[in-house]
């Protein structure tokens, strides 16, 4: 017989055939052989060591292929991770696979009840051949799911009933998670509309921060976050409410850019959520909170539409996993439903039929701007109404055709038919003949903001940055200033401060785009008597009322 170098090893059942034809002998000669006389002694050697092959006579093959069988089962029960068990008709455990061995008495008692319990429900005819599933909660740490099934003889009679014993805890938690996310996003909604119309930009921004941190901070774990909300006329991201934010951070300027812009600017010209588990190792990664180790980035939309991001980072190395990125993503899409609610989204401000940047055209055009953004607002809640949006889509052209002729007849030359007279033409005691500064980086504001208040013979003076504010205030008195919050040159805060410092009895109303405060100039200015805060688009009568309760504050 040849050798064979493939085939050295041999496990022989020992039979009487086999001795008497010597051929235990031979095989010696020519592999290395371990002979075993009992059934149990070769299966428990194959168990424990590896052979080449297995010689058997007939009559003891088929029983050992058997054997073989449930030895290879019993491998596959035992490696598996889920527990495996038989039980009895009295809650003894018949067999175990590994896993179920190694569960602690905590767990292994009340299975056992919980299969007699089964048992008995089987040998009452409930459901005979369907399982039946129950839970089991030994501690408040972990949670089990038992599945239990009748085992039954060749003439159906019942005998006892398996059991496997899922260790769910991790989906568990998972699941409690998401229902915490949900209760927090849901919170996070409910709010108080009258409460709310009390409420200026700065009270909004407030509630909205005070309850972000309430809500979601034990179920995200983080120590810094920030909205950013994209404008989508400069393409750039703007930062409405943060905590823990870096000093250096305040001063970037991110684009919605995959590159070079960070990763909020990956995250908002994508759409995709980002988890940087080691910001060290990641060039995308600009620096928000100091020593932060991990950030998540996730997406604010409205409608389907990338309106900002939401940002979260942790001072611990990879705190955020995929699980976060789920909930971190259901908890924006309530805090993009927050910000429409309390009115500070940006893609609102300058949408096509909400944008009225221009919405203070004379008095005449006032109501046409709110009819404008009252129809904008309509289309906005009956999408798939197109009938009804059709309709409203032809008011808004009309009504804008309307304001586009007026303010072409407002900038007629003078002595046109819509000069400003130079004497009021409406009395009013409390803004006839008061000084006003009227500083805003968009011409088309300033004009009509002018072309609102001089009809009440105000004298209104306009700047189209900062820096012309300053120098305006530092050549005249005022008593009234109205600044946007952000221009070229000088900041809101920049600004009130010049003119307190010009004259503590000069009156400030700063003007926010869409409720964004860059450099807190709302915080900042308020204990210095910051008149009041309004929030684009306003209304005529919105405007007039903020100046009169400033300037009758005047003393």
């Amino acid at each position: 017989m040849p050798e064979r170098t493939d085939l050295r090893k041999l496990l022989v059942l020992h039979g009487p055939a086999l001795e008497a034809e010597g051929a235990l002998g031979f095989l010696r000669e020519h592999f290395e052989v371990e002979v075993f006389r009992e059934l149990d002694e070769a299966l428990a050697a194959m168990r424990e060591r590896p052979f080449d092959a297995v010689l058997a006579e007939t009559s003891g093959f088929l029983p050992l292929e058997r054997g073989i069988v449930t030895q290879q089962a019993s491998v596959i029960l035992d490696t598996i991770g889920d527990g495996v068990g038989i039980v009895g008709p009295s809650g003894e455990l018949v067999w175990a696979n590994r896993r179920l061995r190694d569960f602690p008495p905590a767990v292994l008692e009340p299975l056992r009840g919980l299969c007699r319990q089964a048992y008995e429900q089987f040998a009452a005819g409930k459901d005979p051949q369907r399982g039946k599933r129950f839970s089991l909660m030994p501690d408040g740490n972990t949670y089990y799911e038992v599945i239990c099934s009748p085992v039954r003889d060749r003439q159906g009679q019942l005998r006892q009933v398996a059991a496997v014993v899922v260790d769910a805890t991790s989906q568990r938690r998972q699941q409690l998670k998401l229902n915490a996310i949900d209760r927090a996003g849901r919170e996070l909604v409910r709010l108080d509309y009258d409460a709310l119309s009390q409420r200026d930009a700065s009270q909004r921004l407030s509630l909205l921060e005070e309850r972000i941190i309430r809500y979601s901070r034990d179920v995200l774990n983080y120590e810094h976050f920030a909205i950013l909300l994209l404008d989508e006329r400069t393409n750039r991201l703007e930062m409405l409410i943060s905590q823990g934010l870096d000093k250096a951070a305040e001063r970037y300027e991110l684009f919605a850019n995959p590159e070079g812009n960070g990763i909020c600017g990956y995250v908002a010209a994508t759409g995709r959520s980002y988890v940087c588990p080691d910001v060290r190792s990641d060039a995308r990664y600009l620096t928000g909170l100091e020593g932060a180790r991990s950030s998540l980035t996730v997406p604010l939309r409205m409608h389907d539409k990338v309106i900002g991001v939401l940002n979260v980072e942790s001072r611990s190395v990879g705190a955020f996993g995929e699980e976060d990125r789920q909930f971190a993503e259901i908890f924006a899409n309530y805090v993009a439903l927050a910000l429409h609610i309390l009115n500070l989204l940006i893609f609102e401000r300058h949408s096509t039929h909400t944008q009225v940047s221009g919405s203070i055209c004379a008095e005449l055009a006032g109501p046409l701007n709110d009819v404008i953004t009252e129809a904008g607002e309509l289309m906005e809640e009956y999408i798939g109404h197109d009938q009804l949006r059709a309709r409203l889509g032809e008011i808004i052209d009309r009504a804008s055709q309307a304001r586009k002729r007026i303010q072409q007849l407002m900038q007629a030359p003078a002595g046109g038919m819509m000069s400003i007279p130079a004497e009021p033409v409406r009395k009013d005691p409390v803004l006839t003949g008061k000084r006003i500064l009227v500083a805003d980086d968009e011409e088309l504001i300033r004009q009509t903001i002018r072309d609102v208040l001089c009809p009440y013979g105000c004298q209104v003076d306009v700047a189209g940055d900062g820096e012309e504010a300053m120098r305006l205030l530092g050549a005249a008195r005022y008593d009234l200033v109205i600044s946007d919050i952000k221009m070229p040159g000088a900041t809101g805060y920049e600004v009130f401060a010049a003119a307190k410092e010009a004259s503590p009895r000069t009156k400030v109303i700063l003007i926010t785009g869409f409720g964004y405060d860059p450099d807190h100039s709302i915080i900042r200015s308020r204990p210095g008597g910051l008149s009041a805060v309004l929030m684009k688009p306003f209304k005529v009568k919105q405007l007039l009322d903020e100046c009169r309760s400033a300037l009758q504050g005047a003393k």
